[in-house]
């Protein structure tokens, strides 16, 4: 887009409303939709030029995907970005989100790793840090329920078998899945993922509470041990 002072300069096909009315929000670039949600700029930086200023400040991911990680300080160093604006833009990642993993609920099926992958990319992909889930299931396959079981690097020294299968006993499940995330995207496992997985699996055996699978989300792909012949 060529240089404007301000939204009025813009000739009128090319300013994000009129171009969302005319060719729909599909048509819309990255920045003319943070623009729209932004709805008013600074006085010689239009709306576009501000949010084009926003999703340049990601260091490690550019773009939309760069909102997940800004931080409220961050957007606010974003002339004409406040408190309210900077709290607008983080609730949009969220909602984000949200819509992704409630539209994925609906298509899940816990013998389908795929389906389980894509109910936690949005959720997990983003994060800094490796988050361990334990999904617990009962004789039907249904989900009973869901615990963060721990945060931080995955390794034998802080992952307790013990701790999962505790909380699986207070579900009364018959199953459990493992979903962590890879934040530099590769769902590779490690060989700390390795010998995790190995040591719940065989605790498992023996409590009658078998791992059915331990899947790795990383950036847009997923990696699940079963389909792998790991285990």
């Amino acid at each position: 887009m060529a240089e404007f002072k301000n939204m009025k300069q813009i000739p009128k096909d090319e300013r994000p409303y009129e171009k969302c009315v005319r060719l729909g929000a599909q048509s819309l670039t990255d920045a003319e939709l943070l623009a729209v949600l932004l709805r008013t700029g600074t006085v010689g930086s239009p709306s576009v030029h501000m949010a084009e200023e926003i999703l340049s400040l990601s260091k490690d991911r550019k773009g939309l995907l760069g909102l997940h990680t800004l931080s409220l300080a961050q957007l606010k160093s974003v002339k004409g970005i406040g408190t309210v604006k900077a709290i607008q833009i983080k609730c949009i990642g969220e909602l984000s989100k949200r819509i992704a993993q409630t539209t994925a609920r609906k298509g899940l099926q816990f013998t389908q790793p795929g389906t389980i992958a894509d109910y936690y990319m949005e959720r997990l992909r983003h994060k800094e840090q490796e988050e361990l889930i334990c999904m617990m299931l009962d004789t039907k396959n249904h989900l009973l329920g869901e615990e963060m079981i721990f945060k931080g690097t995955v390794n034998g020294s802080f992952v307790s078998p013990r701790e999962i299968f505790l909380t699986a006993m207070s579900y009364h499940a018959v199953g459990i899945l493992l979903v962590h995330n890879h934040p530099s995207g590769d769902p590779t496992p490690s060989q700390a993922d390795l010998d995790v997985t190995q040591r719940i699996a065989e605790a498992g055996e023996l409590l009658g509470i078998p791992l059915l699978d331990h899947i790795i989300i990383g950036d847009c792909k997923y990696l699940s041990f079963r389909q792998q012949g790991i285990f």
